[in-house]
């Protein structure tokens, strides 16, 4: 009677069980990722110039002296962001690196809360763990925390924005973007969602913010000027080296530039395409309006722009979620194939076949972002000319059993 009282908890449901299993992974995990992998660190490291670039400023010193003709990892935030990060300097480098490290992890810990409440998902679901532990097992999140860049903030400030926007605290969620701009633009395209919302007073926050920022690191820096003379040529390039994005991958792989661009236009039109099927047809549906143009907004911006890398994925997490509402256009199989190529932490890099191997590990992230854009497009034109022909485009584009709950007979459907 004595022990009984030390008996763990047996799971008498299905959800209990999948809660009892995944979370000792998922915390385990997390801890292994932080502790470990990210504090031994690896060749490539981020936060290195970064935290150079903090110390010059803070003394007075020269920031924008980076020499672009190497492929180490150079410093290229604006005035305003390294006014964010001048406080990181404070500290020793190892100890800075530490605390970075941490405040990264909690930051996306926190992303993923705030995409739990924005799904109705409850800390007690299955999905909570499964979340978590998934999270921490990508490549996107593993090596934003070993190199120790700002990804985890910047997807915080995401999801941030998003959730606030669902709400209508437009003021809010402006404030979100608007850090994340004040360091990095990554997020830019996303600013499509309020306007075609008609949620105008985010963009007074958005703007607003970096310009303070900005204002107030200006007469800080001591050559200011240069960011835009020195660092800002060099961000308008696309390199073809540590880039995924088809113009980098092409560039790298020596395809004609007029095959470059005929593939750039083509996912552009792709990515036009769903975008407005998605305004026209599905903007009521907010949650999964929001969320899936995201999705496509980030992954295009990721293979169409200059420069695309691999852990920019973990900006994906919201159009991943979707995958709970009944409606997803992710509930296939081609669809979780692209998801493995820019989230597995598998590499391809081979001894016995070493072209194919290196070929493979390059490729995946492009190949990934190509097909998960083919899949959105493709569900969403398939629904819309499905509709079309059934002659209910009056009603939306959800087939007829995503609408009513009723299951589509099979028999049928295959005859």
């Amino acid at each position: 009677m004595f022990l009984r009282r030390f008996e763990p908890r047996t799971g008498r449901t299905t959800a209990e069980v999948v809660n009892f299993a995944l979370w000792p992974l998922a915390v385990m995990t997390v801890i292994h990722r932080v502790v470990v992998r990210a504090v031994n660190g690896a060749y490539t490291d981020d936060y290195a110039p970064v935290y150079q670039a903090a110390l010059r400023f803070l003394n007075r010193e020269d920031v924008y002296t980076a020499n672009f003709n190497s492929v180490d990892p150079h410093y290229l935030y604006p005035p305003s962001g390294t006014l964010l990060m001048a406080p990181i300097a404070i500290l020793d480098p190892e100890k800075s690196r530490w605390l970075f490290i941490l405040v990264n992890a909690i930051a996306v810990i926190a992303a993923l809360y705030l995409l739990l409440k924005m799904f109705g998902l409850a800390l007690d679901s299955v999905a909570a763990p499964i979340l978590l532990f998934a999270a921490f097992s990508t490549e996107t999140v593993s090596n934003t925390l070993v190199f120790t860049n700002i990804n985890g903030l910047v997807l915080l400030g995401e999801v941030a924005f998003l959730f606030l926007l669902l709400r209508r605290r437009d003021m809010w969620s402006g404030a979100a973007i608007g850090l994340t701009f004040a360091v990095k633009p990554i997020l830019a395209p996303l600013l499509l969602l309020p306007l075609v919302r008609g949620q105008w007073k985010v963009f007074v926050t958005a703007a607003g913010i970096p310009l303070v920022l900005t204002a107030i690191a200006w007469p800080l820096a001591a050559d200011p000027w240069a960011f835009v003379e020195h660092t800002l040529p060099y961000l308008m390039e696309s390199r073809d080296y540590f880039n995924s994005a088809i113009v980098g991958n092409g560039t790298y792989y020596g395809l004609p530039i007029a095959l470059i661009w005929a593939l750039r236009l083509g996912f552009i039109a792709m990515v036009a395409v769903s975008l407005w099927l998605l305004y026209r047809y599905c903007r009521h549906d907010e949650l999964f309006f929001v969320t899936t143009a995201s999705g496509v907004l980030m992954a295009g911006s990721f293979l169409i722009g200059s420069l695309g890398q691999l852990y920019y994925s973990m900006l994906l997490f919201p159009l991943i979620m979707t995958v709970v509402l009944r409606n997803s256009v992710l509930r296939n199989w081609p669809a979780w194939l692209a998801i493995y190529g820019v989230f597995a932490a598998d590499s391809w890099i081979s001894n016995r076949f070493l072209e194919e191997g290196r070929a493979a590990e390059y490729l995946k992230g492009t190949m990934g972002w190509s097909l998960l854009l083919i899949v959105v497009f493709a569900v969403l034109t398939n629904r819309y000319l499905t509709a079309k022909r059934e002659g209910r485009l009056d009603r939306g584009i959800d087939p007829d059993f995503l609408v009513t709950g009723t299951t589509p007979d099979r028999t049928s459907v295959d005859a």
